[in-house]
């Protein structure tokens, strides 16, 4: 009967080791809340209609399945690299989970940016943007919302570059990683 406690004990002891080594996303995140060498920011999608804005009713219908967009960045100051690569190499590995699903990966000379999602593909529930620089630094872009899909987020980028979608908000983020 001992031995039977100790057994259940060790099983019960592993699988909470195995099912903790899959870190998230948002647990990650809310890990670096209170660390400065992170820029961190929460927009409300609300607050992403401007004042001027000629939403169709189909893009304010679009607008209302995003529910808030979380953006962290982590900017290289005076060249150092060190935490940069670990932090870089600890979210991809997050990212590599099966979970988050590929949409698609750009990359150039200077930078790269992958776009993934968590949800069905008719049913989106976050979508991720991660870009990185090894000179500038990283950011995550993370879209919260229910049932997004990807036809509609084109359908709301259209509305952005005609101006209806106000993206001031978020234009303090590109200033971090001007030369």
């Amino acid at each position: 009967m001992v031995l039977l406690k100790y057994f259940m004990a060790f099983i019960l002891g592993a699988m909470a080791l195995v099912s903790c080594s899959d870190k998230s996303l948002q647990k990650y995140l809310v890990e670096k809340q209170d660390d400065d060498k992170f820029v961190k920011m929460d927009v409300a999608a609300s607050l992403l209609q401007g004042r001027n804005s000629n939403f169709t009713q189909e893009e304010k219908d679009i607008l209302n399945t995003i529910k808030k967009v979380n953006v962290v960045a982590y900017p290289i100051v005076d060249g150092d690299t060190t935490d940069y690569e670990k932090e870089r190499q600890e979210l991809k590995s997050i990212l590599d989970q099966e979970q988050y699903k590929e949409l698609t990966r750009i990359k150039s000379n200077d930078w790269d940016a992958t776009l993934k999602y968590t949800g069905e593909e008719d049913a989106i529930d976050e979508v991720i943007v991660f870009a990185s620089d090894d000179k500038r630094g990283f950011a995550v872009f993370r879209l919260l919302g229910e049932n997004m899909r990807p036809d509609q987020m084109l359908k709301l980028m259209k509305s952005a570059e005609r101006g209806d979608l106000d993206v001031s908000k978020l234009e303090g983020f590109g200033e971090i990683f001007k030369d």
